[in-house]
């Protein structure tokens, strides 16, 4: 059986949702918003959105390097939390980010 993952519009996340899936446009990639955790990994907030609204999002290492303004990406397992007062998606256990277009 074939299950389909629904999409999640920015416009509709809020605050504590788990298992979002969304399809976002990435709008601007911040070199300034690059933190280093206490373990040495890399965070950075890159502002994304759908034809919705826009959202930030903290991507980890590598991926977030790979990220560039004009892709399209697809969060699975991500959830939303209120970071520095904005709303922030996160890639939840066990998700993924993944380039579809450009």
């Amino acid at each position: 059986l074939l299950k389909m993952t629904t999409e999640t519009f920015v416009k509709d996340i809020k605050p504590g949702l788990k298992n979002l899936n969304v399809i976002f446009i990435v709008l601007e990639t911040e070199q300034r918003n690059i933190s280093k955790t206490k373990d040495g990994h890399e965070v950075r907030t890159c502002k994304v959105a759908d034809k919705t609204g826009s959202i930030n999002i903290s991507v980890w290492d590598d991926i977030g390097s790979l990220i560039q303004p004009g892709d399209i990406i697809r969060l699975t397992k991500g959830y939303a939390s209120v970071f520095k007062g904005c709303l922030t998606l996160y890639t939840g256990r066990g998700g993924d980010l993944q380039k579809i277009g450009e």
